[in-house]
């Protein structure tokens, strides 16, 4: 069937195996996002929790966006598997880093999709594609200030951790 499928889109292989990877990046960072919010709920930061929380759910978003996509073109979407996730961190501020780390490989991820679709000379999925890049520019964006908060606040100090909590709430 899948060849019978492949004379009627435009989109060719390498491209939907692609963008099925962006799709399993983006809901493995969706699963991320989740147990972060959990860890926060966990150690007394409800304020930072739900903004996390929200933040699984917008992945979530992407992701489902992705897999559309590849449908929509007549391609054929993989539902991606479930793989484990870190649950613990050491600190507040940990939980940061490992979001700004992980926004950036998304970005890569990106512009790895759209570097195919220059070289495949798909335009219409570089064109879909150009909505993530503007995307991860605020996404990257929210996760340094976050990181900056715990520079301008000290991070250290009960009040301090108090303070972060519901700085980082308001990012976005």
């Amino acid at each position: 069937m899948k060849d019978l499928l492949r004379t009627s889109t435009s989109l060719v292989e390498g491209i939907e195996n692609i963008l099925n990877l962006q799709a399993k990046i983006e809901s493995d960072a969706s699963n991320k996002y989740l147990a972060m919010a959990a860890w926060l709920d966990r150690n007394g930061y409800a304020n930072t929790a739900s903004y996390l929380y929200k933040q699984a759910e917008e992945e979530r978003e992407h992701f489902l966006k992705v897999f559309k996509y590849i449908t929509d073109m007549g391609g054929i979407a993989v539902t991606p598997s479930v793989p484990e996730v870190q649950q613990e961190f050491a600190s507040f501020r940990e939980v940061f880093e490992i979001a700004l780390q992980n926004e950036i490989a998304v970005t890569q991820a990106i512009n790895k999709v759209i570097a195919k679709c220059r070289a495949e000379n798909d335009y219409a999925t570089e064109d879909f594609m150009m909505w993530y890049v503007a995307e991860q520019r605020e996404e990257e964006k929210n996760a340094r200030r976050a990181l900056e908060l715990f520079e301008l606040i000290n991070g250290n100090e009960a009040d301090g951790k108090f303070q972060l909590d519901l700085q980082i709430s308001k990012i976005g």
